[in-house]
């Protein structure tokens, strides 16, 4: 009779996820500090800086809300993650444990969809790191800017954890400095406190002085969920990360546990300066940007240049921890046997040189189509994989419905995380995902076509999936699982 599978680490038996030496090949190269300052960088993206006017624009006020409804669900899934993360870490997280508790099929299709969200995450970022680069330096073509990016970054990842460690702990650092400062800054001009500040110092007046709170309506609320929800994607990396660092499971637990105040320092702290700094239908936060517009009206010189630093320094720390994921997931496909059995390989620093090739080499074809055709091959790709993130969250919640009791069962001293009110708050996330990508099929657009395409790219992997099962062309490399 078949049993459920066994809780092990990639490589070695259940009980070794203390070692800092990792069994599998990688190095536990990551600090605690490079570890802390990932699991705070990891929600700060550029999209945070860049998008976050248009979703003012959109809701009024009353993204706040939208914001605080995301951000509760990436606090639970990440408690989820949390779980089952200080319990096994491991170097494909959430796919490896997708593996043991759903099945083969279930790691195989979110492990490589995850590493295509990030691939072409890469040229995203690339292009919007090279364009304010060029703006600069326009001798250098814009496309010699993002080759040079994505070269640096690259060798970089190559050289050892420790490396990507450390650029990740500036990158990160810069992004935390200038948001603190920015959100101090800030409330001591909303309250007219501010030395030499132009801004009148309204108080919380902007909140509800332009049509209210809800000024478009209490349903811009889920509109401007579906705007800011991609903002928050990357949080899920340092889990991946902990399984290379000194303490793999206190890391998880300490970055599992600091989630809500980052997201609402962050994210709702910042945007709560912006919405109490100017009116939410001023044109400068569209046209210059939120953060912009707000430091205008602060009168801080050369506002502009201040935020392409910061946006500069988002998009190079999300090159760098796209690169990252994207090879980790791969090193970690190869371990399942999954992927190429070059991708499990590393090198005597720890590193596993062909999965970061192989991601990097996607990433650079996806900057040349994003150059080359960028409303058609470019666009498809964009698309095709614009909901994947929300179907990693869904998976890692069913996950974790069934997890807990293998960890129970199997090594319940390892249970140091607990997701709260279990199972009825894992359901309830699961509810609140579902009902983001149905809200994203009703609205229609952009939105309905990320899920519809994202849902076609998923079936097709999970086909591929159950075939290679089905004829048994899938060789079980690593020990994940063991059946009695």
């Amino acid at each position: 009779m078949n049993t459920q599978p066994t809780l092990e680490k990639e490589g070695g038996k259940a009980g070794t996820a203390d070692v800092p030496q990792s069994s599998d090949g990688l190095k536990a190269g990551l600090k605690n500090r490079h570890l802390s300052m990932i699991a705070i960088g990891g929600v700060i993206g550029a999209g945070l800086f860049v998008g976050s006017g248009s979703g003012i624009a959109a809701a009024g006020p009353a993204i706040l809300l939208s914001y605080a409804l995301v951000g509760a669900m990436v606090v639970f899934v990440m408690r989820m993650l949390g779980e089952m993360a200080a319990a096994r870490p491991s170097s494909g997280s959430f796919s490896a444990y997708a593996d043991v508790a759903l099945g083969r099929w279930a790691g195989f299709s979110i492990g490589w969809l995850y590493w295509f969200f990030w691939v072409v995450v890469l040229a995203v970022e690339a292009t919007a790191g090279a364009k304010i680069l060029e703006s600069w330096v326009p001798a250098v073509p814009q496309w010699g800017w993002a080759l040079i990016v994505m070269v640096v970054l690259t060798a970089t990842n190559l050289g050892s954890v420790a490396s990507y460690g450390e650029f990740e702990f500036w990158f990160a650092g810069i992004k935390v400095v200038a948001i603190g400062a920015f959100v101090v800054i800030g409330m001591l001009a909303v309250f007219g406190v501010l030395p030499g500040s132009d801004n009148p110092g309204a108080g919380f007046a902007h909140l509800t002085d332009s049509g209210g709170f809800f000024p478009m309506g209490a349903g811009a609320v889920l509109t401007g969920v579906l705007m800011v929800v991609f903002s928050f994607m990357g949080s899920e990396i340092v889990t991946l990360a902990a399984g290379e660092s000194e303490d793999p499971q206190k890391a998880v637990t300490k970055a599992t546990n600091s989630v809500i105040w980052r997201i609402g320092v962050f994210y709702l702290g910042s945007i709560f300066v912006v919405l109490t700094l100017l009116p939410w239908n001023d044109k400068s936060i569209v046209d210059k940007g939120s953060y912009v517009a707000a430091l205008d009206s602060i009168g801080i010189a050369h506002a502009g240049q201040i935020m392409n630093v910061i946006v500069l320094t988002a998009v190079l720390s999300c090159l760098n921890s796209g690169l990252y994921t994207a090879s980790r997931m791969a090193f970690s496909l190869g371990r399942r046997g999954d992927a190429p059995k070059a991708f499990a390989k590393t090198n005597a620093r720890g590193v596993p040189t062909a999965a970061i090739l192989g991601s990097v080499v996607f990433g650079f074809v996806a900057v040349f189509f994003n150059y080359k055709w960028p409303d058609t091959v470019f666009a498809f790709l964009l698309n095709s994989s614009g909901a994947v993130a929300l179907f990693v969250w869904l998976v890692i919640c069913v996950t974790q419905l069934r997890m807990r009791g293998i960890i129970l069962r199997e090594s319940p001293e390892k249970l140091v995380v607990r997701m709260w009110l279990f199972p009825y708050l894992t359901w309830a996330t699961i509810v609140m995902i579902v009902g983001v990508l149905g809200y994203m099929v009703y609205d229609g657009g952009s939105n309905r076509d990320q899920v519809v395409l994202s849902l076609l790219v998923a079936a097709l992997v999970i086909a591929i999936s159950l075939v290679r099962q089905r004829f048994g062309t899938a060789d079980r490399t690593a020990e994940l699982s063991e059946r009695a």
